[in-house]
């Protein structure tokens, strides 16, 4: 007669079981704390289904936010860009004495949030601006590529600060991302903040460059952990900027990284920002997916110069050229 016989516990399945548990336990020990990180989050990004979202929120909401106020809302939330190897302390004085001028030239309108130049300016806008409210940020840690020595960027990151910055831009190691060496990215990203100490960190992800949603995900969970403030689309220097699909996974991260540490991260889009409407579509996809705590000049930025005339054109209703 057949019959099934219960298997029962032995030394020798114990100690299976046992190394098994022991080989998984130095697993993890072996993974850095970053990559333990990323193991929370869902980076398998069906970009089929990111698309329907978005098509979905471009067709039913974006309409109801083209409005004066929110555009109005826009635009002091621009940081005010130079950027130009061609940039000297006259063009960068001009740029600041324009902000000076705006409000008592538009009382009834915000400043621009930031202006935002190479990192040796700093100091010409701190001796120009003359305008509560508006931070002075500076790209910096070997803009655009961030390519060069941890020491040289630190030392022009300290340096800029110093001279007057109150926000820094820096873009993430985005060759030791590709490569998979996630702990040297963070580690990078970490001691620029740690230099920057108090003062708001922009991390960069250079977008373009990450080819998939799934790695533009990674890549801000990543730089979140290591120590960002803000997570910044692009630099507009390399063959893209931001576009629809880089926010909305952008702010998916940020809200799923909230959710996690309860810390709030603010979102910069910039690079590419060609028209009034690619910023009310931004601005949609965060109110949509973020919420209205993040739609605040202080959590949300554009990244842009040309679209601060655009703004101003459409909300007073005539061409207007004033930066």
């Amino acid at each position: 007669m057949a019959y099934t016989k219960d298997i029962q516990p032995t030394k020798k399945n114990g100690g299976i079981k046992a190394q098994v548990n022991a080989s998984r336990a130095d697993e993890t020990q072996k993974k850095s704390k970053y990559e333990q990180a990323l193991e929370k989050y869902n980076c398998d990004v069906d970009e089929a289904e990111i698309g329907k979202a978005l098509k979905k929120i471009i067709v039913e909401k974006v309409p109801e936010n083209d409005t004066a106020e929110v555009k109005k809302f826009l635009l002091g939330s621009v940081e005010l860009t130079s950027l130009s190897a061609s940039d000297n302390d006259v063009n960068i004085m001009a740029m600041v004495e324009k902000v000076n001028q705006f409000d008592t030239a538009y009382p009834d309108l915000p400043h621009v949030a930031t202006i935002c130049v190479y990192p040796n300016f700093a100091e010409v806008v701190k001796d120009t601006l003359e305008v509560d409210g508006v931070d002075i940020a500076v790209v910096s840690g070997a803009f655009p590529s961030s390519q060069t020595f941890l020491e040289v960027k630190v030392a022009e990151t300290a340096l800029a600060i110093k001279d007057g910055a109150t926000n820094v831009d820096i873009v993430m190691p985005v060759g030791k991302f590709l490569c998979g060496d996630y702990e040297g990215l963070c580690e990078d990203i970490n001691e620029l903040k740690q230099t920057c100490g108090n003062v708001p960190m922009k991390v960069i992800l250079e977008n373009c460059l990450l080819g998939t949603l799934s790695n533009v995900k990674k890549a801000a969970i990543l730089s979140m952990y290591a120590g960002a403030d803000y997570i910044k689309t692009s630099t507009g220097k390399d063959k893209g900027g931001a576009t629809a699909q880089d926010v909305y996974i952008m702010c998916q991260a940020i809200k799923e990284y909230y959710d996690e540490t309860g810390i709030q991260i603010g979102l910069k889009p910039a690079g590419g920002i060609n028209s009034v409407m690619d910023a009310v579509t931004f601005y949609t996809i965060v109110k949509e997916v973020l919420g209205e705590k993040w739609l605040t000049n202080q959590w949300f930025r554009l990244g842009t110069s040309r679209l601060t005339n655009m703004l101003l054109s459409e909300i007073l209703g005539r061409q207007v050229k004033f930066f």
